[in-house]
């Protein structure tokens, strides 16, 4: 299993946020962490620009999206982006994609959300064309009437991943992506949901085995703080869980709330986690770091501690 750490924007000055994610993808870099995944927060800095600023700066690290949201802009635009963000990262993109959620789309971007499996299957068959060029990019289907030439085309392989909790949604990340991106889905979901489907659909499609992202907070704390840091992981990163669908992928597992994701504790504690994720049939960990503190310097102190533990575990997981 690889194991990767979550880069972002966080909050704070725009002016700020460039020297800091490439702060933390020096450090993951030279940690010997295997991906640095860049979510795209609706609010915030552009991942595949965040990407191609990393990819200046590294030179090993794989670069993943997870994810950019499909409705904001014409899958012609997105591969245009990726292929540009691919080149500039020395072929180490991979691009995780998804249909996001209502609150998002509809509400905010004010778009149509009324289909969002059948748009996210029309959308990547014109994306996966896209990506494959130079050549044009012919495809009609239910969504997009198609004909553009793309003179631009993948310096390597480039995988992509589809953020897939449903059924219908995972069948289709099978027969068309290279894996999916998951936020909220304990050991159990992905065990008795997310794996079996995913790989039954790509088997069938004649596709490799699909890598299985999972993304979770971690944090190295005393066993008498491990529910405090459950509490700060249900108060920031809780937001998610009004989405209809997180709740049903947490309906497949034991979960309850994020906090019942974290993966808090000692070393042992942490590591037994990251182990029980891999048994499950993950591929991939991405970790998002989550430090607990009564004040700054408490919290840089335990984002420190907690990086350096993964980065050790991370070798044994492999």
């Amino acid at each position: 299993m690889r194991v990767g750490v979550m880069i972002g924007p966080e909050r704070g000055d725009s002016a700020r946020k460039v020297g800091r994610m490439i702060d933390d993808v020096l450090w993951a870099e030279s940690a010997g962490m295997d991906t640095a995944w860049i979510p795209q927060v609706p609010s915030d800095f552009d991942a595949l620009i965040a990407v191609s600023l990393m990819g200046a700066r590294t030179e090993r690290i794989e670069l993943g999206t997870a994810v950019v949201p499909l409705q904001a802009q014409h899958p012609v635009a997105l591969a245009r982006q990726t292929l540009s963000a691919q080149a500039a990262t020395n072929g180490r993109l991979a691009l995780g994609v998804g249909p996001s959620h209502h609150w998002i789309v509809r509400d905010m971007l004010g778009l149509p959300y009324d289909k969002p499996a059948a748009f996210t299957r029309d959308y990547l068959q014109v994306l996966q064309v896209a990506l494959h060029g130079p050549g044009p990019v012919d495809v009609e289907n239910d969504t997009f009437r198609v004909h553009n030439p793309l003179e631009i085309g993948p310096i390597a392989p480039l995988p992509v991943f589809v953020a897939a909790l449903g059924p219908v949604m995972l069948r289709i990340a099978g027969e068309h992506a290279d894996g999916t991106v998951l936020w909220l889905a304990d050991e159990r979901a992905v065990a008795d949901h997310v794996a079996p489907r995913i790989t039954k659909a790509a088997q069938e499609a004649g596709r490799p085995a699909p890598r299985i992202v999972a993304g979770i907070p971690v944090c190295l704390c005393l066993p008498s703080e491990v529910d405090k840091a459950r509490e700060r992981a249900n108060r920031i990163l809780g937001e998610a869980e009004v989405s209809p669908n997180y709740q049903r992928l947490l309906d497949q597992g034991d979960a309850t709330s994020v906090g019942d994701l974290c993966a808090a504790g000692d070393e042992a504690a942490i590591l037994a986690r990251f182990r029980q994720f891999a048994d499950a049939g993950v591929t991939d960990l991405s970790v998002r770091l989550l430090p607990i503190g009564e004040n700054r310097d408490e919290l840089v102190a335990s984002k420190r501690r907690t990086r350096e533990v993964i980065a050790a575990l991370a070798a044994e997981v492999r």
